[in-house]
């Protein structure tokens, strides 16, 4: 059998190769982001029920990601045509890449333990739960039975700032080991010295700025 080579890690302090990606929708969207950090997440297969059962927390506060001055990009590896059935709600840049060439770039690698670790049974429990009502009403497509790039992928999240230096990288070490939002804020927060407020502060002024 031959000896599984390891892809090599990118980690804090390196630097990105400026790039365009080009979306699901046509769009391109550059890495680094001259305006904005950028946060490069990388998930699993068009449907992963695990996957939708994250990036709904951010859509849920994307508009605080948007505020601290943070651009999401998240990267599947499905092809295109897959991923516009799963993902056009999406607020954000989806990118395909079936091929894992991002994959293989930044390191991001596929294994038996993003499944059989059993931290991950309780989000995979959770996540089909919540996805079958919708899927058995047709509100929701079920994901593929055998998805392009197969189900052991890891995840993994990099948050880039405008010169593309890395200022954070996590890898998953199993299919739901991802930065929360809160974090993510945070780390942003950090590196930038934005003090932009989260969750219920944000909520407060909201509700404030209605009552006007």
């Amino acid at each position: 059998m031959p000896e599984r080579r390891q892809s090599k890690r990118v980690t804090p302090g390196a630097v990105i190769a400026g790039r365009e990606l080009e979306t699901i929708s046509g769009t391109r969207v550059p890495i680094p982001d001259t305006d904005r950090l950028v946060h490069l997440q990388f998930r699993r297969f068009a449907g992963c029920p695990v996957c939708n059962l994250h990036l709904r927390s951010v859509v849920a506060r994307h508009d605080e990601i948007v505020a601290a001055g943070i651009r999401e990009v998240v990267v599947f590896h499905s092809p295109p045509d897959e991923l516009r059935v799963h993902t056009a709600d999406l607020p954000f840049a989806v990118i395909a890449d079936p091929g894992k060439r991002l994959y293989v770039e930044f390191g991001v690698e596929s294994a038996p333990r993003a499944l059989l670790d059993p931290r991950v049974w309780g989000p995979i429990l959770w996540s089909i739960l919540r996805d079958l009502g919708p899927v058995l009403r047709g509100r929701r497509p079920s994901p593929s039975l055998k998805p392009h790039g197969g189900r052991l992928g890891l995840p993994a999240d990099f948050l880039i700032a405008a010169d593309g230096r890395v200022l954070a990288a996590k890898y998953g070490a199993h299919a739901y080991d991802q930065w929360p939002v809160d974090e993510l804020l945070t780390l942003a927060r950090r590196e930038t010295g934005n003090p932009t407020p989260t969750g219920p502060a944000v909520a407060e002024k909201q509700n404030t700025t209605l009552g006007q």
